[in-house]
């Protein structure tokens, strides 16, 4: 019967209600309506003509509207207005609203929203069902909304706004246009506790989404405390990423500059593709500096960015005759650009000049502070199908010398093989005449590099021209490689040597000649020109054993021997006219090479005529198949990797057999890495002594094994061991839920790091690892006679570890066994302390010692709030 009279009831009102909307509004309208989910959908008639001799309705529904109500739903068609009553829902375009009741009234475009009394609260306050704006994406709470969804203005009463990072309140809530609010006492957060530990109340707010907050007369609470001063003004970022605003300086202490007021400044972030940070630093006793920093990029196109800074302080005391006072200016201008304009075709720089102190002064990074060296580079080049060129600049300053080398314009050219006399049918063909295996490669290279060292400069400019024929016809299982290289250097000087005389005075007056050599550059154009050739010959054994146990398949030991032999004519003959001579005081004549200073330097001294043999072995093993798997690929190992080498010097006049060489390297899964290397001498030595009675070995020509020392004797080994090792992910529901970098996210062109950091520890620890251990060991041994040895050893560790889920240590150092002490200590601890945070960095030994402590809240766009106690090089401190 209540099913009859429902349907009858349901018939009435599609009736009506289409009546209605087609001749008074024109429209056509489908409401289909259930119990006790009752829904109903309104659609705009797209084929509805407008009678434009009646004025002009104020119902503006221009698009579906999604009604549903657990309890009931009534919609007035005379007066255009519907009631949602029990866990009622409208969506209407981008706004979705949830709440107990809605009222909506569609000639004025307003909603109405209301909870409803909770029963089981005996004192009749709590509301239950309370409305549950959402609307572009923002989600807004509170006991009564009213809303105007054409003008997009409304009234929240008891409001709530909630972001993923922070969230605000008020009493009353006054929405002005989309994205402006005014707020009564209001309240705002980051802290995602229900009742926050940190938060700012402000009698009056104005919210604007994505923008910014702006307040008077706030109040920070702690822990449910007010901080006694109030701030008068203040406008608080309402949007991540990169934005504009003032960059908080740090305080410090330095013994010879006084009070320091370091890295304050501004931060421009002037669109997605650029941005500018201005910071200074002021000292009480005299001195100042400045840095800024331009930022530039525009995605899968080009990025770089300009540093620029000067600081001038001023050292000692006017008043002190010792230590008098003097001005020291010192500066860095740097500047990286990446660009790729086509993918055949890119420029790259990263390019930095320092004063010899400046990094000292400024510095508070601790890798830097240790560096003494400022390398810089720049780069063009441009690649075709077998061929490629590039123009280059490179500059390397020696920050304790003062000393500079740089190259510029450093212009490379290089041809991929190439065989001249392959027919285009001889693939085909499936065979190649011998001729035609006949490659041809070529490399050239011009180079002016200019250094000053101990206050000395010298310019060298050359060029250098290598080709080489290669020909590698297959013997049966034999791979022979006979090989001639060409190579040709241009210099447009040369060296000169001369003898002479000079008279040295000694203090007490008396006076010698002494015998000198003065050298001089001449002029010309010279054209330096060498060759060498030879031949290999290489092949490969396998060995494999199927043991088929313990879930191991197959052994594989791979074999792969090589010989070759090379030959260089001596091109220090005279006939060659690479060497000159001068005569010295006793009229002996002294050969030298006019070319050895030039950027190519000049030819080997002595004929090169040598065979050498190699020997790889690479051990592998193959992991059984898991039986009905079908998905995954066997799992292969590789356990070893040795290599042994020797070679006969069939120019030496003694001591042909070279030493051997023995390499080895292996990794055992993802844990353990083990490199080494040594050498074996197969000669004797013997005890000689110098023209000043001392003892000393000497290397003779005859083998251990002939004086019954054995075959041969260890002269070098060194190997290094590293691992690194770390705990099991924690899995989190907030882990889980972490996106990937650029999902769902506007392609910004710039990184988040918005300024120039002080102290770089803007990154937090990773609290979901619970450990990680790095470990490094590097072991040398040295033994140059037999009875003279020299060991070096050194333990490098990283160690990470938390204690909780919000307690994040780290310790990392290293350990020289020989010198028996620790080398560059450090400690840092991470506190997490939900809506803030704490760091403590600690070098406990050192020059530059110190540490550092610091407690800020855990937003970005509030880490200016913090309290920071630090001392030594932390501080400024030198």
């Amino acid at each position: 019967m209540y099913t009859m009279i429902n349907q009858i009831k349901t018939f009435f009102i599609i009736t009506f209600l289409f009546s209605s909307l087609l001749f008074a509004q024109q429209k056509e309208s489908v409401i289909p309506i259930s119990k006790p989910d009752t829904t109903k959908t309104i659609k705009a008639d797209s084929l509805a003509v407008p009678d434009s001799t009646k004025p002009k309705k104020q119902f503006d529904v221009d698009a579906v509207i999604n009604a549903a109500a657990s309890d009931s739903l009534i919609f007035q068609v005379k007066k255009k207005k519907m009631y949602l009553y029990g866990s009622g829902e409208l969506k209407y375009k981008s706004t979705d609203l949830k709440s107990a009741k809605i009222f909506i009234d569609y000639q004025k475009n307003e909603l109405e929203a209301f909870g409803i009394e909770d029963t089981s609260d005996t004192a009749k306050v709590k509301l239950k069902g309370n409305p549950h704006l959402t609307e572009g994406g923002e989600t807004f709470e509170g006991s009564y909304i009213q809303h105007n969804f054409k003008t997009q203005r409304g009234y929240i009463s008891l409001a709530k706004k909630k972001d993923k990072e922070q969230r605000y309140e008020g009493e009353k809530v006054k929405k002005v246009d989309k994205t402006t609010y005014f707020i009564e006492d209001g309240m705002f957060t980051s802290c995602e506790s229900d009742t926050p530990h940190t938060y700012f109340t402000a009698s009056q707010m104005k919210v604007m989404q994505k923008d910014k907050i702006i307040a008077k007369w706030i109040f920070m609470y702690i822990g449910g405390v007010p901080l006694p001063i109030p701030i008068p003004f203040a406008v608080i970022p309402n949007e991540t990423g990169r934005r504009s605003g003032i960059i908080i300086p740090a305080f410090g202490q330095d013994n010879r500059l006084g009070q320091s007021f370091r890295n304050f400044g501004y931060f421009w972030a002037a669109s997605d593709y650029m941005d500018l940070a201005l910071t200074g630093d002021y000292f009480t006793k005299g001195g100042w500096g400045a840095r800024s920093r331009f930022r530039y990029a525009k995605r899968y196109d080009f990025n770089g960015s300009l540093d620029a800074g000067i600081t001038k302080t001023s050292i000692g005391e006017t008043s002190d005759p010792i230590s008098k006072k003097e001005d020291v200016t010192d500066w860095n201008l740097s500047w990286s650009h990446s660009q790729q304009f086509d993918p055949t075709f890119q420029f790259s720089a990263n390019l930095r000049f320092v004063s010899q102190d400046y990094l000292n002064k400024n510095s508070m990074d601790y890798n830097t502070l240790l560096s003494q060296q400022i390398y810089s580079a720049a780069s063009f080049s441009k690649s075709w199908d077998n061929s490629s060129i590039s123009m280059n600049y490179s500059r390397t300053q020696y920050l304790d010398s003062g000393d500079i080398e740089e190259s510029l314009p450093n212009v490379s050219y290089s041809q991929n093989v190439f065989y001249p006399f392959r027919r285009e049918s001889s693939f085909a063909e499936g065979k190649q005449k011998w001729y035609e295996l006949l490659g041809i490669t070529y490399s050239g290279q011009f180079s002016n590099s200019n250094s000053k060292r101990e206050g000395v400069k010298v310019n060298k400019m050359g060029a250098l021209h290598n080709i080489n024929l290669n020909f590698s016809p297959k013997v049966g299982y034999i791979n022979v490689s006979p090989s001639f290289s060409y190579q040709e250097k241009w210099y447009n000087k040369r060296l000169k040597l001369e003898s002479a005389k000079y008279v040295h005075f000694y203090p007490n007056g008396k006076s010698e000649v002494r015998d000198t050599v003065l050298d001089s550059s001449v002029k010309e154009l010279n054209f330096v020109r060498t060759f060498s050739m030879g031949v290999s010959a290489s092949t490969k054994v396998y060995g494999v054993m199927n043991p088929n146990f313990l879930g191991v398949e197959s052994f594989r030991h791979t074999l792969m021997p090589s010989v070759s032999y090379n030959y260089q004519p001596d091109f220090s003959d005279d006939v060659w006219g690479y060497y000159d001579f001068y005569k010295d005081s006793t009229g002996k004549k002294v050969r030298y090479d006019k070319f050895t200073r030039e950027v190519f330097q000049g030819v080997s001294s002595g004929r090169s005529q040598s065979i050498n043999f190699s020997l790889g072995n690479v051990f592998e093993m193959k992991m059984a198949k898991t039986p009905g798997d079908t998905t995954k690929e066997q799992k292969k190992i590789q356990l070893l990797n040795f290599d042994a080498s020797l070679g006969y010097d069939f120019t030496a006049d003694s001591m042909k057999l070279q030493p051997l060489s023995l390499r080895y390297r292996t990794q055992i899964g993802e844990l353990l890495n083990l490199d080494g290397y040594s050498s074996y001498t197969f000669y004797d030595q013997i005890i000689e002594k110098n023209q000043y009675g001392q003892e000393y070995y000497k290397y003779v020509n005859r083998y251990l094994a002939s004086n019954g020392k054995g075959l041969l004797r260890l002269t070098n080994l060194n190997f290094s061991i590293s691992s690194t090792l770390s705990g099991e992910r924690l899995k989190s529901s907030e882990e889980a839920k972490r996106k990937a970098p650029e999902e769902n996210e506007e392609q910004v062109a710039i990184e988040k790091k918005d300024f120039i950091a002080l102290y770089d520890d803007s990154q937090s620890p990773d609290l979901s690892i619970p450990w990680n251990l790095s470990l490094s060991y590097n072991y040398n041994f040295s033994k140059p006679n037999p009875t003279q040895s020299d060991v070096s050893s050194n333990l490098s560790a990283d160690l990470g570890f938390s204690l909780t889920k919000n307690w994040k240590f780290t310790v990392r150092g290293s350990y020289d066994f020989k010198d028996k002490k620790v080398s560059a200590p450090q400690i840092t601890v991470y506190r997490d302390l939900h809506c803030w945070e704490m760091n403590f960095s600690w070098n406990p030994l050192g020059n530059y010692s110190g540490f550092r402590f610091e407690i800020r809240m855990k937003a970005p766009e509030l880490q200016d709030i913090k309290v920071t106690k630090s001392d030594g090089i932390y501080s400024g401190r030198r």
